[in-house]
């Protein structure tokens, strides 16, 4: 599966090369190519390549939706059992995908590629990308060291119960393991791009760490939300209490004047932030309830079954 946006200049020799590497193989597959919206001639192009081989499958947005947006409509779509996305600019390798789907063959669910020996700019490209890997394995513990790493391998029924949004697909391995999903890492090729330009940059660091933010609470509190929000509610009415006392010893035993005193104001603030933490967890509470029960999704989920014909 193939995400692509204004790719003219590669979709023919992806093709070629991806067609290459598993003609040669027992492997049966299917080739999804989505459009996230191109202007330029990819869609003619890809038009032409679907015409002449059946195993490739087109899908076309109306307008660039993104990267994450395309491989959902790829993962949707897909009907094998083994699902393996990859960037469409010929940077990854598809030499590496017969080495993916062997791993998970070892009894992986997913199998995530490691760029090793990047080829991309350091400052632009890979500097982001090393810090990011860090700060997304130390708050996931899922430790990877190439998260942006588009090549990985899936098995059908762990990317099936996860729903993705905002640059999230990044995270998929890490939200993989909170299904119980045994998760590795291989290293893979990687090319310096020849054709056309990076569509990825500096600029996407914040809405990594914003949804790092999201992956982290789902990881931690998605069907428990009072554990967090109602922890942060009881220290915060403690520390209100502390300081409530301190104001009145201040006030009986050391006469300080009421107006004059901050810690006043520090308990009155301290009491209202607890209070909106508490409430903000019986609503999240209200929210995970309504999610799971509207869909009838259970809040586990099941490997195998024996003897239950």
């Amino acid at each position: 599966m193939v995400p692509i946006y204004n790719e003219e200049e590669n979709v023919r020799c992806l093709h070629e090369k991806i067609s290459a590497a598993l003609s040669g193989s027992n492997l049966a597959y299917e080739l999804i190519i989505v459009d996230d919206g191109s202007t330029d001639r990819s869609f003619p192009l890809l038009k032409e390549i679907a015409e002449t081989d059946d195993r490739v499958k087109i899908i076309r947005f109306r307008r660039n939706f993104g990267q994450t947006a395309a491989m959902a409509a790829g993962f949707d779509s897909a009907v094998g059992k083994v699902i393996v996305p990859m960037d469409g600019d010929l940077q990854n390798d598809p030499e590496d995908i017969p080495k993916l789907i062997e791993k998970i063959h070892e009894g992986y669910d997913v199998v995530s590629g490691w760029r090793r020996e990047r080829r991309d700019a350091f400052i632009n490209r890979r500097l982001p990308s090393i810090m990011a890997n860090f700060l997304i394995s130390r708050m996931t513990g899922v430790t990877l060291h190439d998260y942006g790493c588009t090549l990985k391998a899936y098995r059908r029924e762990v990317i099936e119960g996860i729903n993705l949004y905002g640059e999230m697909h990044r995270f998929v391995p890490a939200l993989a393991t909170q299904v119980g999903a045994r998760v590795a890492e291989i290293a893979v090729g990687h090319h310096e791009r020849l054709h056309g330009r990076s569509k990825y940059g500096i600029s996407r660091t914040m809405r990594v760490i914003l949804d790092l933010m999201t992956v982290k609470f789902l990881l931690g509190y998605s069907t428990k939300p009072i554990q967090l929000f109602g922890k942060w509610g009881v220290y915060t009415l403690f520390a209100a209490l502390v300081s409530g006392m301190t104001t009145l010893y201040m006030k009986i035993f050391e006469h300080t004047s009421m107006n004059r005193n901050p810690l006043l104001i520090l308990t009155a603030f301290l009491l209202f932030s607890g209070v909106q933490f508490i409430v903000l967890g019986l609503l999240g509470e209200l929210n995970a309830r309504t999610y799971y029960e509207a869909q009838g999704k259970p809040i586990y989920v099941v490997k195998e079954k024996v003897n239950f014909d």
